[in-house]
């Protein structure tokens, strides 16, 4: 491996990853609020997360001093279907977890650029570092929106930029973006990467050989981290139905 720092945790379903998922979130939380008196939870969007959402929502803490942000988001208004915070909102800020303080990227604004520019003021006024950051990954090997071909990706990836969110635009996304960047996210005290399926299993396999950040732009996170980045990891609910229909059919072949 390339100078990464990682413990990678297989699970057998969806289900079993994101209870234990919630599990180290709901602890990790609990300790910062214990020690610091609040704790701050940085968490990505799309369908991946919303059973791990589900079940961290349920999670008896002291949701009360726990603020819960986003990583990243689409611009585009909150009540819209690929809306990040309207993820979070459904899955997340329910049963016990509705009682937490959200912050959000989005703000409606004539461009992404003047959005951005009102969601760092928002970020930039959060108790940092963040004290759990759970990403995602694409089979492209982006994560955050830090895509292969973000105009503003070598700004997003620079560890020394003063930038807390930056705008961006892409040829393979539908919606301008909104994304925390790289020296926000490596602060965090905790940093898991969360993503499913064999296809983003083989793409991480590339993701942890040599290789440009520029191509693969979680490389960024893994080999700039400071302590171990915890990666959770299950097939999807669809390859193991299909895996047990084969078995099934093998098994009724032989009879």
């Amino acid at each position: 491996m390339y100078g990464i720092n990682i413990d990678r945790l297989n699970f057998a379903t969806p289900t079993a990853l994101a209870l234990a998922l919630a599990d180290r979130v709901a602890a990790e939380l609990s300790v910062s609020v214990l020690e610091r008196k609040r704790a701050i939870l940085a968490v990505s969007g799309g369908k991946t997360p919303e059973l791990f959402f589900h079940h961290l929502s349920k999670a008896d803490i002291d949701w009360e001093n726990i603020i819960i942000t986003l990583v990243d988001e689409r611009f585009v208004p909150v009540h819209h279907e690929r809306s990040n915070e309207h993820v979070v909102r459904r899955y997340l800020l329910q049963n016990f977890a509705a009682r937490a303080r959200f912050v959000g990227l989005y703000q409606k604004a004539n461009t992404v650029e003047l959005a951005a520019f009102s969601a760092a003021s928002r970020i930039n006024v959060l108790p940092k570092p963040f004290d759990v950051i759970v990403l995602g990954m694409g089979v492209d090997g982006h994560t955050a929106s830090f895509f292969p071909d973000s105009d503003r990706l070598k700004q997003a990836l620079d560890l020394q930029t003063q930038a807390l969110v930056l705008p961006l635009h892409t040829k393979s996304t539908l919606e301008p973006r909104l994304t925390l960047t790289l020296p926000v996210i490596m602060q965090s005290r905790c940093i898991i990467l969360h993503f499913e399926g064999f296809q983003k299993r083989d793409c991480f396999e590339t993701v942890c050989r040599n290789g440009s950040e520029m191509e693969m732009p979680v490389r960024a996170v893994l080999r700039n981290a400071h302590h171990l980045v915890q990666v959770y990891w299950s097939p999807t609910e669809n390859e193991i139905t299909e895996a047990e229909h084969r078995t099934s059919k093998v098994n009724t072949q032989s009879l």
